[in-house]
């Protein structure tokens, strides 16, 4: 009997039993997991060792897709001029196109228009009839 065993198992140096060959778990054969835990772990396991945030808040569409590292956003494309979108994402089109928004420009765009973008004149004021 080794020196490790007598430690483990609590018996002294000069006992007679000898150790068990059973396995750990008493369950019949087919009662056992067939998996072990290399088999049952999915995906990498430092997970938590990730802490820091690779993507901030985008100044020109708010959302959380500035990377930080890259420099650019991942939803808008910002710094790029023109804003990012593909044909592959009509969905994506859909969601930031014009009109989902408050328009607080364009709605009265159409307004002007009848009217020939005119700015900076009055309407002219009406005499109202006399009642004579």
């Amino acid at each position: 009997m080794t020196r490790r065993h007598c430690l483990q198992t609590g018996a002294g140096p000069h006992a007679t039993r000898r150790p068990s060959l059973r396995r750990f778990d008493d369950k019949p054969p087919n009662l056992r997991a067939t998996t072990t835990d290399d088999e049952r772990t999915k995906g990498t396991t430092s997970f938590g060792l990730r802490h820091t945030k690779s993507h901030t808040l985008c100044r020109r569409c708010g959302r959380r897709s500035f990377h930080k590292q890259h420099k650019s956003c991942a939803s808008c494309g910002y710094p790029a001029a023109k804003l990012r979108s593909y044909e592959w994402g009509q969905k994506a089109k859909r969601r930031h196109t014009t009109g989902t928004g408050r328009m607080q420009y364009m709605k009265h765009v159409s307004r002007r228009f009848k009217n020939g973008f005119r700015e900076g004149t009055t309407a002219t004021r009406k005499a109202k009839p006399s009642s004579e």
